[in-house]
């Protein structure tokens, strides 16, 4: 009796157990019973298994969670939240201060092109209204000290014995400049690299040129002349003049002449101002002293000095003298042993006919255009300044201390400033490579290949030379400047100026821009073509021949030269 009573409470247990599990409140306290330990499990694991941890680029401890556990679920939106805002204020702040550098660069900029412009315009008001002057303005690294650079130039361009040094090199080391001035110039100062770098012989040959070029007295009965206008027919462009020259001084060299340059028609504008107007000197360096020039054109007076052979002119030669003359053998035969750096058509030339004349040529242009004239400087400085001046700006800026304009204070030029690293050439992007695409009314003397074939060459460089990108493009056809842009992976600086849009011959094309403008622009191409690292032209084009002399005379040999033709006369 007692067991069936047992079974008979169990079962009345049972029954109420099961009607109070059936009814709604005790369903949500179950649930929400189970929900509880769930949520405490996995927050638990995740404590244990974490313990600090990162959140778009915050840290947090497992302390900070603890010390908030009474309101887990608030903290944890909270802080994932934080960290966005954060992140969106980092951006906006990055941005901020990319807005503030480009305004700066752009005032320096602007502060660099007002003192550039001094020189041609007087002094300038805009650094006056932004509270600047030249002392605080940062040094620009892509321009040079024009004024200064001449006053050294004309120091090297004397004889070592009677030079003297500029007021801003007379101090305590007075001496130790003397000494270096009369090294530079015995050594031909005006030659950069080592004698690996440039064709054979060339700093004896070009200390060997300007001492037949500057006799200790011009007066002396036995130094004789060669007085030479620079050619002027119409089909000739500055490549040809220089051409001629060339060989007019291989003339002189021969018969132990003094070279005398005369009237030069592309000087002869309102650039070039009082005794440089229509003279060589207007651009570069006079070929010889005043003093010898004086001389010479006193005996082009006298009749006794044209009969007893003490000048001549250059219409006492032949073309075929002056423009395939023989070289000068002073010196042996250098080019015998020119060191094979141009390729052309995939192929290292070794030999061709014409070595001695890409020898002689090389020297005597680096000769005639061995030191610059401030303007001349200042043209560079100009073209410079508007292709790299933004980024040279934008550069200073960065690395500057403090905030300029705000924090800027008086420079004050220490001696190494003054006479160390003022010799040090202006900056521009390097490597550079140089590109002289030569087409139009050339096609009538050599072979012309379009822009195509000159950037496969490119390419050939940079897969040995991969940090290449940057381009100095030099062209008459606006065509060639229209296909750089298809080449967004390099970057591509040119001068500002007119080009021709269909096909006219050099001439006409020249006249149009004027005689200032057509003689500027091609020697700032020239001379930053010079400068480069890299050079691809046509030889067959007497302007990129001469550009050639120039790098293989300036420490460029080893650069190599990439060819789209080779010389007609090879």
């Amino acid at each position: 009796m007692e067991p069936l009573n047992q079974k008979s409470i169990e079962r009345v247990v049972s029954q109420k157990a099961l009607q109070m599990g059936s009814s709604f409140p005790c369903q949500i306290c179950v649930v929400g019973f189970l929900c509880g330990i769930c949520l405490t499990s996995l927050f638990m694991a995740a404590l244990t298994s974490f313990g600090t941890f990162e959140f778009g680029g915050f840290g947090f401890s497992t302390i900070a969670w603890g010390a908030s556990a009474g309101n887990s679920s608030s903290e944890f939106i909270n802080c994932s939240s934080e960290p966005k805002v954060t992140e969106r204020g980092e951006v906006d702040s990055l941005r901020n201060e990319e807005t503030v550098t480009i305004e700066r660069a752009s005032l320096l900029y602007s502060a660099w092109s007002a003192l550039l412009n001094e020189s041609d315009y007087g002094e300038s008001d805009y650094l006056l209204r932004h509270g600047l002057n030249k002392s605080n303005v940062p040094n620009a690294p892509h321009l040079e000290n024009c004024k200064l650079k001449e006053q050294v130039y004309k120091r090297l361009d004397k004889h070592p014995e009677n030079e003297s040094l500029p007021a801003a090199a007379k101090n305590e080391h007075s001496g130790y400049f003397r000494n270096q001035a009369m090294s530079e110039a015995a050594s031909a100062g005006w030659i950069s690299g080592s004698d690996e770098e440039n064709y054979p012989s060339t700093r004896k040959v070009q200390w060997d040129i300007w001492m037949h070029q500057h006799p200790s007295n011009c007066r002396d009965p036995s130094v004789k002349f060669l007085v030479a206008d620079w050619e002027r027919l119409p089909g000739f462009g500055i490549g040809a003049q220089i051409a001629g020259m060339c060989g007019l001084l291989a003339i002189a060299m021969k018969e132990k002449r003094v070279l005398v340059t005369n009237y030069y028609n592309r000087a002869d504008h309102d650039g070039c101002r009082g005794s440089s107007r229509s003279s060589w000197s207007c651009y570069f360096f006079p070929e010889t002293s005043l003093e010898c020039r004086n001389r010479a054109f006193e005996l082009m007076e006298s009749e006794d000095a044209w009969r007893n052979d003490s000048i001549k002119a250059k219409e006492n030669y032949t073309s075929k003298q002056i423009w395939a003359g023989r070289t000068p053998r002073i010196w042996g035969e250098p080019w015998s042993y020119l060191q094979p750096t141009t390729v052309i058509n995939g192929t290292l030339i070794a030999y061709h006919r014409k070595m001695d004349r890409r020898w002689w040529r090389a020297q005597a242009v680096r000769y005639l255009l061995r030191f610059q004239t401030e303007y001349t400087c200042h043209l560079l400085n100009v073209a410079r300044h508007a292709a790299f001046g933004k980024q040279a700006a934008n550069m200073v800026v960065k690395n500057f201390e403090g905030e300029w304009s705000k924090d800027v204070t008086v420079n004050e030029r220490s001696d190494i400033e003054e006479f160390v690293w003022s010799n040090h050439k202006p900056w521009m992007p390097r490597p550079l490579l140089s590109m002289h695409v030569r087409m139009g009314d050339k096609a009538c003397e050599m072979k012309v290949v379009e822009f195509e074939d000159y950037m496969s060459l490119a390419d050939r460089i940079r897969k040995r030379f991969p940090q290449l990108n940057s381009v100095w493009l030099s062209t008459e056809m606006q065509e060639v400047i229209d296909k750089s842009r298809g080449y967004p992976h390099w970057n591509f600086y040119y001068t500002n100026v007119t080009r021709q849009v269909r096909n006219m011959t050099m001439a006409t094309y020249e006249t149009s821009l004027g005689r200032e403008t057509s003689t500027n622009y091609p020697l700032v191409n020239f001379l930053m073509a010079t400068e480069a690292d890299f050079f691809i032209g046509a030889l067959g084009s007497t302007w990129c021949f001469l550009i050639d002399g120039m790098r293989n005379t300036g420490g460029k040999v080893m650069a190599g030269y990439l060819s789209v033709n080779k010389d007609r006369f090879w």
